[in-house]
């Protein structure tokens, strides 16, 4: 019996009204991920990243694929193959994988128009205890989504921040859940890439990465230093110059990203957790950047001085 043919045994999964499809569908609400810790990964370049995540960790429960979208993706078909069976974090179960129809597929997604693939995971989020210490991430970068509310922006900020080489994600208490089905979309399959810790206080937190000698930054459009002068500072350091203006902070030192809530920005009481209060420079006759944007050139900003270090 081939791969095919064990994903359509003992049946092809046909009715979109059965109680595993409604029990799938309902993670699309944050009460059911927070019962369960299970999450929605849809889509194949989603399915795909947790595919290769889950060979170096273990953390799908299931994965269901349509007869089309199986011979479309013979990538996916493959790594299937290679995942099935495996353990999943819950001791004694192993992944489960079924050949469903499209209207099995569409009755368990929350997009619109799902793309024949759709994954369930084991939530990814780490213990604080294990960011700081021997043995722990010790992050030389994070980004922080304080109150960020908007599930597509924070996909955005957490994918810009795996591109730009960050160790952490974390969310503020009132931000959206990462593990919302739009959020997990946005990231495009950074969300496999990066450990994340959700529903923080900051005050607390940023005294604590302080004291493992982090600098802490806000993204303030109203910030008295900007972006540009702590590059060409960072880079005259690098040459071991004079720097054009004299800044107080050095961006190849490890940092901590603090970008806030879409409307407001970031509030009083956010700003002053920071060390810092940096503006991105607008040159052109916009009235400001979108917060994924912002995120992506402060994130890069840091990535660049700490590896020209």
């Amino acid at each position: 019996m081939d791969f095919r043919e064990r994903l359509a045994t003992p049946v092809v999964m046909e009715n979109p009204h059965a109680d595993r499809v409604k029990d799938i569908a309902k993670l699309a609400t944050r009460a059911a991920r927070t019962k369960t810790g299970l999450f929605l990964v849809e889509g194949p370049q989603a399915v795909r990243e947790a595919l290769l995540a889950h060979q170096a960790k273990p953390l799908l429960d299931a994965v269901y694929i349509t007869e089309r979208a199986f011979d479309r993706h013979q990538d996916i078909a493959q790594l299937m193959e290679e995942v099935h069976g495996t353990p999943t974090p819950q001791p004694g179960r192993k992944v489960f994988m079924r050949m469903v129809t499209d209207p099995v597929l569409a009755a368990m997604a929350e997009a619109v128009s799902p793309q024949g693939v759709l994954a369930v995971a084991h939530q990814l989020d780490i213990a604080p205890g294990d960011i700081w210490g021997e043995g722990a991430i010790n992050p030389t970068l994070i980004a922080v989504l304080a109150q960020i509310q908007d599930p597509g922006n924070a996909g955005t900020v957490l994918r810009a921040a795996d591109a730009a080489g960050a160790d952490l994600i974390v969310t503020t208490k009132g931000s959206v859940d990462l593990y919302n089905p739009k959020a997990v979309r946005s990231t495009a399959g950074s969300l496999f890439h990066l450990p994340v810790i959700q529903g923080i206080d900051l005050e607390d937190f940023a005294k604590d990465a302080k004291a493992q000698g982090l600098g802490v930054l806000a993204a303030d459009g109203y910030g008295r230093v900007s972006l540009d002068d702590l590059q060409d500072a960072a880079f005259a350091l690098r040459k071991g110059v004079e720097p054009r203006k004299k800044v107080k902070y050095d961006l190849a030192h490890p940092t901590m990203w603090l970008f806030g809530n879409e409307a407001a920005g970031l509030s009083a009481q956010e700003k002053a957790a920071a060390s810092l209060r940096v503006a991105v420079p607008l040159r052109g006759a916009a009235e400001s950047l979108n917060v994924g944007m912002a995120a992506a050139v402060c994130l890069f900003a840091s990535s660049l001085a700490q590896n020209r270090k």
